[in-house]
């Protein structure tokens, strides 16, 4: 590991070179290439030369050791030792984290489809809490959210709601939300006070461009239909709403929120792209089953993940054991917590298929 990081801060100085050089600072694209690199590398380089301090710090205390004779000064340095001892330990374990390889998906938009799935009524209201959920977290990270399809139900819930999240790193912080969430509590409609079970999915899924994935525009069939809400309320009296069905697979998406047709149109363009994009990485994970280990949510959507229950005012996730009592200011959006003990196992979790492989 010592060697790799010697490369890498050799190479995180001869950026800075780079970046001083009037003839790249001249040339725009090289200058944001050159200093993206430099941003990438520079918490591994920060790490490393804490690492080199605690080396240092450790040798020069074990020198004292040997030449000290003062009992209590003695004692202070042992302590000192054994404190330096676990930083550098910590900052081991941190480097080979950071060493990792990348997701290169990680600072990509996402696409996010909620949808309403045992529980009729209620797990259609707990899909809009999910969504308000995901906006607000969006809100405190500074992303945009933009509503690509919804389905309202009569009483204010979401049958299936489709949204765009673009902003700085976006996938990295929610690409473990993927997969089933479960809801546990009294709803407004229940007489006495029983406690209801219901489940809702979440579909987490990078932005694609059109180089990312081809689509031939024949295996494609485009149908236009006057939109509707709620009850069969007409939502306008043109044809905007558009259904894209791909063909060699059946895969439909369809989209009416907008009244113009062609936003429509892009829109479920949108979605399709992410949603075929999916099914090539599934394939790929399915493939190739020791990257697959180190990967998350390969798509098994049907795993419930994460349970709300909401007369313990509890948020268990399931797959990392983690349990917390502040279920109201999560479902505020207040998500930090929980996503950091997730990307930080899954971490960890990557980092030992690396060491057995």
């Amino acid at each position: 590991m010592f060697d790799k990081l010697k490369t890498v801060e050799k190479r995180y100085n001869d950026l800075n070179e780079l970046l001083s050089d009037p003839k790249i600072i001249a040339q725009q694209s090289e200058f944001q290439k050159f200093a993206k690199e430099q941003a990438e590398l520079t918490p591994i380089v920060k790490r490393f030369k804490d690492l080199q301090k605690f080396d240092q710090q450790l040798e020069e205390s074990k020198k004292i050791l040997q030449e000290e004779q003062d009992p209590e000064m003695l004692e202070m340095v042992e302590e000192d030792l054994a404190k330096v001892e676990i930083q550098k330990q910590k900052a081991e374990e941190d480097l080979k984290i950071l060493l990792l390889p990348k997701d290169p998906r990680d600072e990509r938009n996402v696409i996010v489809e909620i949808r309403a799935g045992t529980g009729g009524e209620e797990a259609a209201l707990f899909s809009n809490d999910l969504f308000r959920m995901y906006s607000r977290y969006a809100e405190e990270n500074k992303w945009q959210v933009e509503i690509l399809s919804s389905n309202l139900t009569g009483k204010g819930g979401f049958k299936e709601v489709i949204f765009n999240i673009s902003g700085k790193g976006v996938y990295s912080r929610l690409k473990y939300e993927g997969g089933t969430h479960r809801v546990q509590r009294v709803p407004d409609t229940e007489s006495q006070g029983r406690i209801h079970t219901s489940a809702v999915t979440v579909a987490v899924l990078p932005e694609v461009e059109d180089v990312d994935i081809k689509i031939n525009p024949s295996d494609i069939k485009i149908d236009v239909y006057r939109a509707s809400g709620p009850g069969g309320q007409s939502v306008n009296t043109t044809d905007s709403a558009v259904r894209l069905t791909y063909v060699p697979t059946g895969m439909i998406v369809t989209c009416q929120d907008e009244k113009s047709q062609h936003k429509n149109r892009d829109k479920a363009m949108k979605v399709l792209r992410a949603r075929l994009y999916d099914e090539e990485q599934k394939k790929m994970h399915d493939e190739q089953a020791s990257e697959r280990k180190q990967q998350v949510g390969s798509g098994d959507r049907s795993e419930r993940i994460r349970t709300y229950n909401f007369p313990q005012e509890r948020v268990t996730d399931h797959r990392i054991g983690l349990t917390l009592h502040k279920l109201s200011a999560i479902m505020e959006g207040s998500l930090d917590e929980v996503v950091d003990a997730l990307s930080l196992h899954f971490q960890s979790e990557a980092l030992k298929g690396n060491s057995e492989n």
